[in-house]
């Protein structure tokens, strides 16, 4: 069992409420990300829309100089820019791991409810605009599919759904099939062109090797195709151990245990170990070609999630103001 696996379940973790809790979340997403994402659809959360309309002639003072077609604008010596058209009725779909391994949690919330609230973030600015939201819920009886919908009282029962999910039970049979072969699920069961997000806490089973996780090429296949966002979740009790002595820890997706001390010296090999798991799970989300935010339990994920979306709006603006590039 790798120290990033080691896992107990905290009792008195937050969790989220049914019915008026899921309106509250919805008001909580809703008024901190307005205004941070402006207009119909950005990449991976709505913006500006990315479809390539006709040329034409620049006005100053009226349009964006990042929407400026160089091409055009070479070839005819005359500034020209390029429209874009928002894409409409996508469909944005989520895969959200419920295994053992999300029943967990020694902050705020478990991460499962984390997950959920993820979803939820998505779902709420999705809907906004019209758009659809399907669902593969990973759980440890297999993969649940939920047929992609349009309007807040679908989200609301898809979210709903996800917490009254069962908790996951400890051993192999917690484990369900394996992350890799929901994602395939995933890329195969929906091929139509649009937003995929994968909502795990990325961890590795005994016997994966955590420099090449077996998920990695299916998330590869799948970003060929679509935009992904992969989120990650994370507790801080897998990051470093407490300085508590005899610790016992159970591994929620084989249900061994084991008894340690926990001194200056394991912490410090427990730290390190978690830390070169996350850098070879950032490495592989990286190469596989999709859009990597961590959200932890302990931090406001709101805010996190509101850095992110604005850092995907700079990087677009920067794509689009470069030189030679196309909007």
């Amino acid at each position: 069992m790798t120290a990033e696996r080691a896992a107990g379940r905290r009792d008195g973790a937050r969790r989220l409420a049914p019915g008026p809790g899921l309106r509250r979340l919805q008001l909580s997403v809703t008024r901190r990300l307005d205004g941070l994402l402006n207009g119909e659809h950005l990449g991976l959360l709505p913006g500006p829309g990315t479809e390539l309309a006709e040329a034409r002639v620049y006005q100053p003072g009226e349009d964006d100089v990042r929407h400026m077609d160089w091409a055009v604008t070479a070839r005819t010596t005359t500034p020209h820019v390029r429209d874009l058209v928002a894409d409409h009725e996508l469909e944005a779909w989520a895969l959200i791991d419920l295994t053992a391994s999300m029943d967990f949690g020694t902050a705020d919330l478990l991460k499962r409810d984390l997950a959920a609230a993820a979803l939820a973030a998505v779902g709420f600015l999705t809907v906004r605009l019209g758009d659809r939201v399907g669902a593969y819920l990973h759980t440890a009886d297999g993969l649940r599919r939920w047929p992609a919908r349009t309007g807040r009282p679908a989200l609301y029962s898809l979210l709903q759904t996800v917490l009254d999910t069962p908790a996951a039970p400890a051993g192999p049979e917690g484990a369900g099939v394996g992350l890799a072969a929901a994602v395939t699920a995933l890329a195969r069961g929906q091929t139509r062109r649009g937003l995929r997000v994968v909502i795990s806490d990325f961890l590795p089973a005994d016997g994966d090797d955590p420099e090449h996780p077996p998920w990695e090429h299916p998330l590869r296949r799948l970003a060929a195709r679509h935009q992904v966002l992969a989120v990650e979740i994370l507790d801080p009790r897998e990051l470093d151990l407490p300085d508590l002595g005899p610790l016992t820890l159970t591994d929620p997706e084989t249900g061994h245990t084991h008894e340690i001390t926990v001194d200056r010296r394991t912490r410090a090999r427990y730290a390190d170990a978690a830390a070169r798991q996350r850098a070879a799970t950032r490495t592989a989300l990286r190469r596989a070609g999709a859009h990597h935010l961590v959200l932890r339990t302990d931090r406001d994920w709101i805010a996190d999630l509101a850095r992110f979306a604005l850092r995907q709006r700079r990087a677009a603006g920067r794509a689009i103001a470069a030189p030679g590039a196309r909007p």
